[in-house]
């Protein structure tokens, strides 16, 4: 399966974490989504994020890697086609981004933002996502 994810990520206190080469970056409480595309393997990618330890090669395994932050919740969207940038458009619109998170390989202003989890369900569900279960 190919196709676009989304991770919410609650972040349990503020926080500031060393994000590879964007050095440090505050996080304020709350509810954040991350957007990514896995072209080759939808379902290895989004077991991947869910694994504990890991190597750290996208901005998001920083992040990951710090206790305070879990991942809440987990939506796909089947796509042969890269959507990843569209939908962060989208998202954009309903919350604050953090500049140049998860988007070194684009022309985005962000990948990840801070969002009202009941605002990006609406979206995501009108966009065509679906839960992630992982029994998949």
């Amino acid at each position: 399966m190919k196709g676009t994810y989304c991770l919410v990520v609650n972040i349990a206190k503020d926080s500031v974490v060393r994000v590879g080469a964007l050095g440090k970056k505050h996080f304020e409480q709350g509810h954040y989504v991350y957007i990514g595309s896995a072209l080759n393997s939808l379902e290895k990618r989004v077991e991947r994020h869910l694994k504990g330890r890991k190597k750290k090669h996208w901005h998001i395994d920083y992040l990951l890697a710090k206790k305070q932050a879990k991942i809440a919740g987990v939506f796909v969207k089947e796509s042969k086609a890269k959507e990843e940038c569209k939908v962060a458009e989208k998202v954009a619109r309903i919350g604050k981004a953090i500049e140049g998170f998860g988007c070194s390989d684009c022309s985005c202003k962000a990948h990840l933002f801070r969002v009202n989890t009941h605002e990006l369900e609406k979206l995501l569900k009108k966009e065509g996502f679906r839960k992630w279960r992982q029994s998949q």
